[in-house]
């Protein structure tokens, strides 16, 4: 597990401490894993529901992975949501592409809580997104977004970059996986 941190323009009443892992699975998955600590009761946590697509589920308290290729420019994003719930996009570049409504990409979207700590792990396909993502090296960008009981917004990441929130910057994707060989 890797910590995340803090963007520093917007503090948690909340939550402690975020960390996150990702790796790749020898079957072309990528298994993802987040786990936030602090009061859980002043977070607002989506109650649980049935896996389906959710809708600008960065809204409000939602684990990120964002997976381009190493040296690629094209990204995708996927939002899971402790509901169940998960959004995908696809982009060409830095922010310009458009939501994925493919119900079989589910993510397999699997959350336990107790007072003190969330857990979300999930599972991704990631032949699904884009052939390449299966064995090129990859770059990942691993980051929550975690809703106080009073609706402010915290955001964590690996690294972020200088100036407002924003995962999808260059500089957030700090996590790299190597190529898979045959």
């Amino acid at each position: 597990m890797r910590n995340l941190v803090r963007h520093p323009h917007a503090p948690s009443h909340a939550i402690r401490s975020v960390a996150a892992t990702a790796e790749r699975t020898a079957d072309g998955k990528l298994a993802v894993s987040y786990t936030l600590v602090g009061d859980l009761a002043r977070l607002r946590i989506p109650p649980p529901g049935r896996a389906r697509i959710g809708w600008k589920l960065w809204r409000h308290t939602c684990c990120e992975v964002f997976v381009r290729v190493r040296s690629g420019t094209g990204y995708h994003e996927l939002n899971l949501s402790p509901s169940g719930e998960w959004t995908t996009y696809a982009f060409t570049r830095y922010r310009e592409g458009a939501a994925l409504h493919d119900e079989s990409l589910n993510p397999q979207i699997a959350v336990s809580a107790g007072k003190d700590r969330l857990d979300l792990s999930a599972l991704i396909n990631l032949g699904q997104l884009s052939p390449e993502y299966v064995r090129l090296p990859l770059a990942l960008g691993l980051a929550v977004v975690a809703e106080d009981e009073n609706g402010a917004l915290s955001y964590w990441a690996l690294r972020h970059a200088s100036g407002q929130p924003d995962f999808h910057h260059a500089e957030c994707f700090a996590l790299e996986l190597n190529e898979i060989r045959a």
